[in-house]
């Protein structure tokens, strides 16, 4: 199983980027994919997940009205537009694959992809 999280970049506080993450290997249906990230001293901790089968979303607080999960099952891949960025938003952004929701919320997942460093500058 590959999760290939990629998008990452610098952008200064008020801009946006959008990252993806390519899943191969299994199918990912009953799964929910999600986006975690990790600042500097901090725990990892969940950003936004989105089920596979049925597209249902989800979003941590702080990420709510500015960041928007989504997915192309044709080319199995999963998308996080991040709008309105501030420099708390600084972190390595990781995607993943479990389930239940539960557990992604607690940032346990099954499959694990590298991440992808974003830094807004402020």
């Amino acid at each position: 199983v590959q999760l290939q999280a990629s998008g990452g970049g610098l952008v200064q506080a008020g801009g946006s980027l959008r990252l993806s993450c390519a899943a191969s290997g299994r199918t990912f249906a009953g799964y929910i994919m999600g986006w975690f990230r990790q600042a500097p001293g901090k725990e990892r901790e969940f950003v936004s997940g989105i089920r596979w089968s049925g597209g249902s979303t989800y979003y941590a607080d702080s990420v709510k009205g500015r960041f928007t999960i989504s997915r192309d099952n044709a080319k199995n891949t999963v998308y996080l537009q991040m709008n309105s960025l501030k420099p708390e938003d600084t972190a390595v952004y990781y995607c993943a694959a479990g389930s239940p929701l539960t557990e992604l919320r607690a940032a346990r997942a099954d499959y694990w992809g590298q991440g992808t460093q974003v830094t807004v500058s402020s």
